[in-house]
């Protein structure tokens, strides 16, 4: 990424509400995953494990940002999926477990779709004046 680029990115993350941001941490995350799984296909184990450390560090990212104590048990949910995606990702680094990356992406984008759909319905509210 060209030095413009890079500015633009960081400026856009600096500026962008805090649900866009998450909504691009799971975006970025299932395209990690699903790059991740095409370098074990080609048997490509450094691309495979640079892949799933970018998740890993997304998913640690995301687990380190929950609020216990506004999310209450939505929180604790959310932790208790990501302890599970992060031992799926180390499971699928060790052994190469493509059914292990195929768990984590379908979580993250069940995760990603409800909030998308959180999302939706706080714009809707916001212009309808609720």
């Amino acid at each position: 990424m060209n030095a413009k680029a890079q500015q633009y990115k960081e400026m856009f993350i600096k500026t962008a509400p805090v649900e866009k941001i998450l909504i691009m941490l799971y975006e970025a995350a299932i395209q990690n995953v699903k790059k991740a799984s095409v370098c074990i296909d080609k048997h490509d184990i450094v691309g495979k494990s640079k892949y799933i450390i970018k998740t890993h560090d997304i998913i640690n990212e995301l687990s380190s940002s929950l609020n216990f104590e506004i999310g209450g048990k939505i929180a604790r949910d959310l932790e208790r999926l990501y302890n599970f995606i992060i031992e799926q990702l180390l499971k699928a680094n060790v052994e190469n477990s493509k059914e292990a990356l195929t768990n984590v992406c379908n979580i993250l984008a069940n995760l990603l779709g409800a909030w998308q759909q959180a999302v939706m319905h706080l714009e809707k509210g916001k212009n309808n004046g609720t």
